[in-house]
């Protein structure tokens, strides 16, 4: 009779199936987490852990002020180190922030009704328009049809469309990823250019260079033509800079450096790193083939265009009418709804613009409490102070704030991160400094679309013409780093006799 319930059996167990219970363990402990990332993680809280507890606070500043810029040191360290998207991690610090009482819930969530990070939002889905109708393909056509007979002309045809459009279309990667890199690829196949392939440098390679690098000017051109542009002035607003006739003060000092780094980027890729391909008489061919099978401009387009005329009008004269820039693109969004240009689906849609606007309301909102409780001021002092200890004149402390500024951005992946990172700061180094604060307000918002094209991860549209497969990482760098000393010498000199003149004026800025 079995003794199976009083007396265990013998349990044998085959090696097969150990191994199979030790495979299983394995891959249970080695699942992937799909949380934050645990090294940057513990890099960026450790931090902010180790300024408020270790470092002594400093005299001058409240310990709410202290235990904020804390927060914001792991705030800053995390949109570097990247442990979560930016929007959630932007979340996660505002929650830090508001549990531990630092900021009130209502301070936390007024940054949310600021009327820049409206009009960024609202530019987002004007610009979806621009995309979704193909009139910005069919601009940037026509200058390939009439400049691209040779490849110098191509890219000078590409570099002049962006230009055009880049008033009307705030978002450098929306440019990129749904204009010009599309006709580019096409440009480059046509001609047997294909990425990651020896005949990438045939055209794809020097193509996709120089519009990166010229789409930086673009962007710096107007006001309007990147969103961090418009964070620049808001913040400096809140340093107690106020630019009147902004638009029109923004153009008046860009104009003559961005025309000349537009005009000179092309030609000193082209004896830098030269396309093998000199001569593209199939190009014109092809963009009146493409604007041939678009057709006559569409009626859709025809409403594209005059509403956006319309808006850049208005964010010119706008100050005069009374008429704020927020409500303006409010007005040309609402008008695109109304001819079912755009769709609200479409709006939905556009998550970059909804990203923005919370990662963009949390470091607004921190970056005007450190403000408002002394911490940028204390900073600037500390850095002002030592500047004049070495005995420099304003323009030598402006030099080294201006080179600090571009070249830490080697350690950002967004420029708007950086803007709302690290503008206040410096702006607020330069006016401890003497520095004047027309001159400051607008070199530092130039400066931070020309850092762009600085590494493949400079920015979104780095990103996405790095991400076409045509240029090698260490090209990158090299042309990264030279055209960006080309562009400090143009925009630094040229920008600051601009920036001086209107200063001199005593017309176009109040403190």
């Amino acid at each position: 009779m079995s003794t199976l319930g009083n007396s265990p059996l013998p349990i044998t167990t085959s090696p097969t199936a150990t191994a199979t219970s030790a495979t299983n363990r394995h891959r249970f402990s080695l699942s992937k987490w799909k949380g934050a990332k645990p090294i940057p993680l513990a890099i960026s809280l450790a931090i902010g852990l180790l300024f408020r507890f270790t470092v002594p606070k400093p005299h001058q500043l409240s310990t709410i002020a202290s235990q904020l810029l804390a927060i914001f040191l792991t705030t800053i360290c995390g949109l570097i180190l990247s442990p979560l998207p930016v929007g959630a991690w932007a979340f996660l610090s505002l929650t830090i922030a508001v549990i531990t009482k630092t900021i009130t819930f209502v301070a936390t969530f007024a940054a949310f009704t600021n009327e820049v990070i409206w009009l960024i939002v609202v530019s987002f889905f004007s610009s979806r328009g621009f995309i979704k109708t193909g009139l910005g393909d069919r601009v940037a056509l026509c200058f390939v049809s009439w400049l691209g007979k040779d490849t110098l002309g191509l890219s000078y045809g590409l570099a002049l469309s962006e230009a055009a459009i880049s008033s009307a279309i705030p978002s450098t990667t929306a440019r990129a990823g749904g204009i010009f890199l599309p006709i580019i690829k096409s440009l480059a196949v046509s001609a047997d250019s294909h990425p990651k392939d020896h005949s990438s440098r045939k055209l794809g390679a020097y193509l996709i260079q120089t519009q990166l690098q010229a789409s930086n000017s673009s962007s710096a051109l107007f006001l309007t033509a990147a969103a961090n542009n418009l964070l620049c002035l808001k913040l400096a607003e809140g340093l107690g800079v106020k630019t009147s006739s902004k638009w029109l003060t923004w153009f008046k000092v860009s104009s003559i450096p961005a025309i000349i780094s537009l005009l000179a980027s092309p030609t000193i890729l082209y004896k830098i790193f030269p396309p093998e391909m000199k001569n593209t008489p199939d190009a014109p061919l092809m963009a009146r083939r493409k604007l041939e099978q678009m057709g006559p401009i569409k009626s859709d387009q025809w409403v594209m265009m005059i509403v956006m005329l319309v808006t850049v009008s208005l964010w010119i004269s706008g100050e005069a009418l009374g008429l704020a820039s927020g409500i303006t693109a409010m007005l040309g969004l609402s008008l695109l709804l109304a001819f079912g240009i755009l769709t609200w689906d479409d709006c939905l849609s556009e998550k970059s613009a909804w990203d923005t606007l919370a990662w963009f309301g949390v470091l607004i909102g921190m970056a005007t409490q450190l403000t408002t409780l002394g911490v940028v001021a204390w900073m600037s002092n500390v850095v002002a102070n030592f500047l004049n200890s070495l005995s420099l004149h304003w323009f030598g402390a402006f030099c080294i704030l201006l080179g600090t500024y571009y070249f830490i951005h080697d350690l950002f992946a967004s420029q708007t991160a950086h803007v709302a990172a690290l503008y206040p700061a410096f702006l607020g180094m330069c006016l401890a400094s003497k520095i004047p604060n027309l001159l400051a307000t607008l070199l530092l918002g130039y400066f931070s679309n020309l850092f762009g094209a600085l590494t493949h991860y400079s920015s979104g549209q780095a990103a996405v013409y790095y991400g076409a497969g045509y240029v090698e990482l260490r090209d990158v760098f090299k042309m990264g780093i030279t055209i960006a000393l080309i562009n400090i010498a143009i925009w630094g000199l040229v920008g600051l006799a601009g920036g001086r003149f209107l200063a001199f004026t005593k017309t176009e800025i109040s403190k």
